[in-house]
């Protein structure tokens, strides 16, 4: 039996010398201890050197994918003839078996074997030293790292992310020093301002004219596309309204007008730049969403490959995280778009539509992203299919719109009156009005029957009282009298005491007494006369009182029972 073993240097052939001893598993690794007992088990039959480094890279990554390179396999089929080959990994010896008709053999003693031949390689093969394995090894290493990787300088996203950062500072220092350069020669011409708005414009004209007098005698028709402009800055400054400046003050504003013109130069230049990076490294995503936008997608990811494990909600709004939390905290709604809001695709839609472009931007960018960070073409296809797709619901959104809006046949229905007791064509009603039955309402509480009944038993209570109270009468005259009596006596003790409100008022207390007694005597007997009186009215009054309500309220109960059995 034979064993293939693969080295940095080449592939090596070992013969088994004892192959017993590899039943024996466990104890295998006692016999690769040392070298001469290794020797005793193995013996080096062949060895493949690698000519050079690409060749040993070659051969390593086809041996990574389980495929036997061409040198392999002529050097197996040289020293393989019937015999038995041991390797490493079971889908190379698959192949090898099938390419090369060679039976494969490897289980866990194989295994074992591997690790016993690795420990004692430098003294199996000869003229393989130590010194000369570490070199090798960590060169292939480096290599097929790099072959892996497939790195390429062409797809380093880390320039996009820098230019985009540089740009967006050019943009912040070019418009300071515009609107300073503005401020600062509106001392000497204010009128300017209005008359020019561009301020790539406004520094060359200040660089050209210098102190406004000049104006008249210059031509600014190169500057100025507009003729009306250019008459209007010369009348403009014939009649200027600005102070005098002296020609050192006109020179400092002049170098600053040349380091306006120079930053705008190197932008323009920086954004070509930006542009043909971004259509080499993301060109599915510059067609999607432009330049500028991709690589501040790009830049505020990290990097491409980032921005890649990233789904299409998350760059929706990317950009806007501070809104979002806020939005979160508050309780209110979402942003629905970030960086991507800057897009020409979303620029295009309508308010109302902006929301559903972005959504459907963010997944197409996504797709996008993906393609350009992991697949292998370079063709922006993908990013122009999906650019027409968008462009397309767009159009059938603000389509839609405009045919409700219109009143066409796919917008809303009119809303028709209904009128259901209305004759065609007439304004007549088909049935005649309802009016109000009084006979139909229920009165709650006792019925109009009820009063004549009552009025009879009050007269009978009249006539029975006045019989009871006729033999009394005349006590009663005596004790009205008496009631009367007792008045004027009361009348006469206030006047007394108001008389006597200046006397000391133990004299007033001790006089208050004897009149309240002799006062009280007959007023007690009274009294007492009419309780008995009144007693024995009110408990015939209350006996015939009692005999009435029960009568009643029989009655009402009768009267409620067929009420009831009406209404039902």
């Amino acid at each position: 039996m034979l064993v293939l073993f693969e080295t940095p240097a080449g592939f090596a052939l070992f013969k088994v010398l004892d192959e017993g001893k590899l039943d024996k598993v466990e104890d295998l690794w006692k016999e690769f201890t040392t070298s001469d007992s290794a020797r005793k088990v193995v013996e080096l039959k062949a060895f493949n050197k690698f000519e050079n480094t690409s060749d040993a890279l070659s051969a390593a990554t086809l041996i990574i994918d389980s495929k036997p390179s061409k040198g392999l396999r002529k050097f197996l089929q040289k020293h393989c003839e019937g015999e038995t080959l041991a390797v490493a990994d079971s889908k190379l010896g698959n192949a090898i078996k099938e390419k090369l008709k060679i039976d494969c053999l490897h289980n866990s003693a194989v295994m074992e074997l591997m690790r016993g031949l690795r420990n004692q390689l430098t003294e199996l093969i000869t003229g393989l030293g130590a010194q000369d394995l570490g070199p090798m090894s960590l060169g292939l290493s480096h290599s097929l790292s790099r072959y892996k990787l497939k790195f390429s300088p062409e797809k380093v996203d880390t320039m996009i992310i820098q230019a985009i950062g540089l740009l967006d500072d050019l943009d912040k220092e070019l418009n300071t020093y515009a609107m300073r350069v503005r401020e600062w020669y509106g001392w000497h011409f204010p009128e300017l301002t209005k008359i020019v708005t561009d301020n790539i414009q406004y520094a060359k004209v200040v660089k050209t004219m210098g102190n406004r007098a000049n104006a008249v005698n210059l031509d600014f028709s190169e500057i100025l596309s507009d003729e009306e402009l250019e008459t209007q800055l010369k009348e403009a400054a014939v009649i200027s309204m600005g102070t005098e400046v002296s020609d050192l003050d006109l020179l400092n504003i002049r170098e600053l007008c040349d380091q306006v013109l120079a930053l705008s130069e190197y932008r323009a230049q920086l954004y070509e730049y930006l542009r043909s990076r971004m259509n080499t490294i993301a060109p599915n995503l510059t067609a999607l969403v432009g330049e500028l936008v991709g690589a501040r997608l790009i830049a505020h990811g990290g990097s491409l490959l980032n921005l890649a494990k990233q789904p299409g909600s998350t760059i929706q709004i990317l950009g806007a995280e501070k809104a979002l939390f806020r939005a979160l905290k508050t309780k209110h709604s979402t942003p629905k778009y970030g960086l991507i809001y800057h897009a020409s695709l979303i620029g295009k839609a309508s308010q109302k539509h902006k929301g559903k472009i972005s959504r459907s931007l963010a997944a197409k960018t996504a797709l996008a992203i993906r393609y350009d960070a992991l697949g292998d073409g370079e063709d922006n296809s993908i990013g122009t299919e999906s650019r027409l797709k968008l462009e397309t619901r767009l159009q059938v959104l603000e389509h839609k719109e405009l045919g409700k809006s219109a009143g066409s046949t796919k917008g809303k229905p009119k809303i028709e009156v209904y009128e259901k007791d209305r004759k065609k064509g007439a304004g007549a009603l088909t049935t005649p009005a309802k009016t109000y039955n009084p006979a139909a309402d229920l009165v709650l509480g006792q019925s109009t029957e009820e009063t004549p009944k009552k009025s009879e038993l009050a007269s009978k209570k009249r006539k029975h009282h006045e019989a009871e109270t006729a033999p009394s009468a005349e006590p009663e005259e005596e004790a009205i009298q008496e009631d009367g009596d007792q008045e004027d006596r009361k009348k006469k003790k206030k006047k007394k005491s108001k008389e006597t409100k200046e006397t000391p008022a133990v004299e007033a207390d001790g006089e208050k007494k004897k009149k309240s007694k002799e006062a009280e005597e007959p007023a007690v007997a009274a009294s007492e006369g009419e309780k008995k009186k009144k007693k024995q009215t009110s408990d015939v009054d209350g006996e015939d009182v009692a005999m009435q309500t029960e009568g009643s309220a029989k009655k009402d109960k009768k009267k409620k029972k067929k009420r009831r059995a009406d209404d039902e």
